[in-house]
């Protein structure tokens, strides 16, 4: 996340809930980011996948949509309500005018929860480059009532069968490692840990510092599996040590 959109979800928290709880959610950030600062990276390698075993439920459905043009008002109204509208706006216009999709999970025909995915290419500067099959998985969301009934589980998973139905090789996400509940969700589906890391951008110049050797390992069995499920070698994947 930017630091105009870090200021930004700030600002709009202060005039929601004063002063006091504002220093309170600031000095939280702020030891994340001292003590907890690295992403957990996954991975999902797409044609290793199982097919599904079973359909939705009947009460929940998965949309896609590749324009914002195909959002109902209503939809768009909660996608960009719960923090500051206007950079949530700007964000979807963003995303959708580099290609991604966005995928929406609905119980009983109400919006429950969000994310996005994008082919080839990454939002912003990333750990590594991407190949041309390869998908990023980003800002996924589940609303708060919403929550604790697996839906970000239910939805990812759906879209790794989709994605991995259309011929795509792999699929990429991350959580910060102080988010328990996006690295539960993640446990939960066919992603696999791929290593940690942290990232800075100075001077438009980004930095990638990978922790542990584990990172090397797990880089190893990533291109092992992705040449015995496809039977030959996909995109490179990047030395995890550099």
């Amino acid at each position: 996340m930017s630091n105009s959109s870090s200021i930004s979800r700030l600002t709009v928290y202060f005039k929601r809930n004063g002063l006091r709880a504002t220093v309170r959610r600031f000095g939280l950030a702020a030891r994340r980011t001292l003590f907890s600062s690295r992403m957990v990276l996954f991975y999902c390698d797409l044609p290793a996948l199982s097919p599904p075993t079973a359909d939705l439920p009947s009460a929940l459905k998965v949309e896609r949509h590749t324009n914002q043009t195909d959002l109902s008002p209503q939809d768009m109204h909660e996608i960009t309500s719960f923090w500051n509208p206007q950079q949530a706006r700007r964000n979807v216009e963003e995303r959708f005018e580099l290609g991604a999709s966005l995928w929406m999970i609905k119980l009983e025909d109400k919006l429950a929860g969000y994310g996005w995915t994008l082919q080839g290419r990454t939002v912003e500067p990333h750990y590594f480059p991407l190949g041309a099959d390869d998908v990023q998985f980003l800002d996924f969301h589940v609303f708060p009532k919403y929550r604790g009934r697996a839906m970000d589980w239910v939805l990812m998973t759906h879209i790794l069968h989709r994605l991995a139905a259309e011929g795509r090789a792999r699929a990429f996400g991350e959580a910060a490692e102080w988010n328990k509940a996006s690295l539960s969700s993640f446990a939960m589906t066919p992603f696999r840990r791929l290593g940690w890391a942290r990232k800075f951008t100075i001077l438009r110049r980004t930095m990638v510092y990978w922790d542990q050797n584990q990172a090397v390992e797990h880089k190893r069995e990533l291109k092992k599996q992705s040449v015995a499920a496809t039977g030959r070698e996909g995109a490179k994947i990047p030395d995890l040590r550099a």
